[in-house]
């Protein structure tokens, strides 16, 4: 039946709206202000090494911050792509760990693929790869100069860079143009408007909201949704400053809170436990920097 004719249920869980068929079966997720949606789709797996995560939650952002009307052509063609597997934010995600094959887009440039964190060891590897590094372009965003590639970052991604990739250049529905993309910038908007360049600033002035404000350590996990980003307090060089950004996936198999996000150590895009586990909870690293959580 086709998404204009169906019948949607509404339930309101405090800022939340959750949108369910006729038939009771729960479609989606909306947030007020914030773009991400949570949607279903079919049961998947993701997986790296002995670390894997499945479900059948499904992430994509729409046009604009959701204001609590529901645009029904837009979660019709989300719920569609989901149908289709076509790659929505996590699958994107995964298209960057250590030996994901290439993906080129209709013009020949790869988007996508085996991505490093930077060049240099893990003592002294070298930060400040972004989405163009990796693909090997000038970034032209509006109102601010051209961002030439620095080619000792092609195919490159640091934290940040990583989740400015996913969120900001790659589309999350097939049909969509740019509108499904975050904004971005190099340095913050006093408005809020896109997802600044460092980790710190994406999580002080990021679109969207504050799921977990912050604080360290952060002890009730409650409030995560797929697809938020997991901010960390981990390199006790900087002092007290956000240094590290992730994407949360869900529970693993193990029932245990697990992300991903690219990694010095890993040198790359990584959910597994190489040089500190990705988990959100227990006694490792990251669960003992992780101090907020933001949903674009």
């Amino acid at each position: 039946m086709p998404m204009q004719t169906l019948i949607l249920h509404r339930r309101r869980r405090g800022a939340r709206l959750e949108v369910r068929d006729g038939e009771g079966r729960w479609l989606a997720t909306f947030t007020d202000g914030a773009r991400t949606v949570l949607l279903a789709g079919p049961r998947r797996s993701f997986a790296e090494g002995t670390a894997a995560v499945m479900h059948a939650r499904w992430v994509r952002s729409s046009p604009s911050p959701f204001s609590g009307r529901v645009d029904r052509r837009w979660l019709g063609a989300a719920l569609a792509a989901n149908r289709a597997r076509k790659a929505d934010v996590l699958a994107i995600a995964m298209q960057y760990i250590r030996g994901a094959p290439p993906l080129v887009d209709e013009n020949g440039m790869q988007i996508a693929g085996d991505a490093r964190y930077g060049p240099g060891t893990v003592a002294n590897r070298e930060e400040g790869a972004d989405f163009n590094d990796y693909l090997g372009i000038t970034s032209t965003l509006p109102g601010e100069p051209p961002d030439p590639p620095e080619r000792r970052q092609f195919r490159c991604l640091d934290c940040s860079g990583y989740m400015r990739m996913v969120w900001g250049w790659r589309n999350h529905l097939p049909s969509a143009a740019r509108s499904d993309r975050i904004p971005l910038s190099i340095s913050p908007r006093p408005d809020r408007s896109t997802m600044p360049r460092r980790a710190h600033q994406i999580f002080d002035s990021a679109p969207g909201i504050a799921v977990i404000p912050r604080k360290q350590p952060v002890t009730d996990l409650t409030p995560l949704q797929i697809g938020d980003l997991v901010f960390f307090d981990a390199d006790p060089d900087d002092g007290a400053q956000v240094d590290h950004v992730g994407l949360y996936l869900g529970r693993d198999l193990d029932r245990r809170h697990r992300f991903i996000s690219s990694r010095k150590a890993r040198n790359g895009p990584t959910m597994g436990d190489y040089h500190g586990a990705s988990l959100l909870d227990g006694r490792g690293l990251y669960a003992r920097s992780f101090c907020g959580a933001h949903r674009l």
